[in-house]
């Protein structure tokens, strides 16, 4: 090999390397929580859904058709003919027993429905 196509292959190789360095700031690691609450989220007083245990929004709806714990978080999904709504649960204080804190529903082909609505569907069952 020649010495200029020495270097060629040098330099490449320099350019290909320096794509793994890292920048000089470190990037955060980026954590998923279901739902759009995180950390102690308010609960609202006047929403009937809101502030429930896992056991009590259970006695409503009946069994989850799935029930998913991530971290800290906990997610309680009811479905029914009309729709689906999916609560989330966060405790609201370090080892208390979480609580819903965000409620979301939809039809079952995924467009929005309205979320009182569902609710009253489903506790009918």
């Amino acid at each position: 090999m020649g010495r200029t196509a020495h270097r060629l292959a040098v330099a490449g190789m320099l350019v290909l390397l320096a794509g793994c360095v890292a920048p000089g700031r470190p990037t955060p690691p980026v954590t998923e929580r279901p739902g759009p609450q995180a950390g102690n989220p308010v609960v609202d007083p006047d929403d009937p859904l809101m502030g429930r245990t896992a056991s009590s929004l259970i006695a409503l709806f009946g069994r989850p058709a799935l029930d998913v714990h991530e971290g800290a978080a906990r997610k309680l999904q009811f479905s029914g003919a009309a729709c689906v709504l999916d609560l989330y649960l966060y405790a609201q204080r370090r080892g208390g027993e979480p609580v819903s804190t965000h409620a979301d529903a939809r039809l079952p082909d995924g467009r929005d429905a309205d979320r009182d609505a569902c609710a009253a569907s489903l506790s009918r069952r």
